[in-house]
């Protein structure tokens, strides 16, 4: 399966998907064609069943210097019509906008990006809606949409609070102020800092070879339970997670699992089911 964009390059070997935002001679701006190919190609692989985790990086020098604008354009487009219906138009663009970030939440498998150089606006966006974080020593990273005189609104001021301590999401969405990786791994958002762009692809990639050697029926279970603990009381994500395992809970993967843990060796598990053939 291929999945063509003209942002993104792809890759899929042994179970692990690789997207690559090709657009490293501008700093892989998020152009229009970003926000239309990236939830299209995501949830295209959802429906891949041989994919069982999926890596972002970039090319170039930078992870993203966030939104290009080309893709303030249709915004200040609707602006200038009449109130009501400009406002109207204009949230249901975001909400569209959202969506994009929202289809790495969604999507049933692990989603890692491998950042380096700049990540800034649209860039924490993206990143805080994805599972993992991993950064190479010369990261940097910023909620730079103050300096336009407006609110973050596709993500950043929704999820950061969650990844991070308030204060420090407050102090960083209020002044804008760039960070190194250095201080992101200190708050938690990012898991490690690695050398260099290589690097950090390298093990980006690395550890969702080794994810994707578990079962993906588990996988996809922790990833769904996990999201809705972080949204839900303890009371309501017990049940929920009770309510999972009572209905996808199989002896086949447990049993593969336990006799390669006896036999020091790797289970194989079988991938879900291709509901598209």
């Amino acid at each position: 399966m291929t999945y063509e964009s003209t942002f993104f390059k792809t890759e899929i070997d042994n179970h692990v998907a690789h997207m690559i935002m090709s657009k490293g001679d501008k700093a892989n701006a998020m152009s229009p064609d970003f926000w239309k190919d990236l939830p299209r190609i995501v949830d295209d692989m959802g429906k891949n069943t041989e994919i069982r985790a999926l890596v972002i990086s970039g090319e170039g020098r930078h992870f993203t210097g966030g939104m290009d604008l080309a893709s303030f354009e249709p915004i200040m487009g609707l602006i200038a019509n009449e109130p009501g219906r400009a406002a109207f138009a204009l949230r249901e663009n975001l909400l569209e906008l959202q969506d994009t970030f929202n289809a790495l939440e969604r999507a049933r498998f692990p989603v890692i990006t491998a950042i380096h150089g700049a990540c800034l606006g649209g860039g924490i966006d993206f990143i805080t809606a994805a599972d993992i974080r991993l950064a190479s020593e010369d990261a940097y990273f910023g909620v730079e949409e103050i300096h336009i005189g407006m609110a973050a609104d596709v993500g950043t001021l929704q999820r950061l609070p969650k990844l991070i301590a308030p204060g420090i999401a407050k102090e960083l969405a209020y002044t804008g102020r760039r960070f190194s990786a250095q201080e992101a791994l200190g708050w938690g958002l990012i898991n490690s800092i690695h050398e260099n762009q290589e690097a950090v692809v390298a093990a980006a990639l690395q550890l969702a070879h080794e994810i994707a050697q578990k079962s993906p029926l588990a996988i996809s279970g922790i990833k769904q339970s996990l999201n809705y603990a972080r949204d839900h009381s303890v009371a309501d994500s017990l049940d929920q997670i009770a309510t999972w395992n009572a209905g996808m809970l199989r002896p086949e993967d447990l049993q593969k699992a336990i006799k390669a843990k006896m036999a020091k060796q790797e289970a194989v598990f079988a991938s879900l089911l291709d509901m598209s053939a």
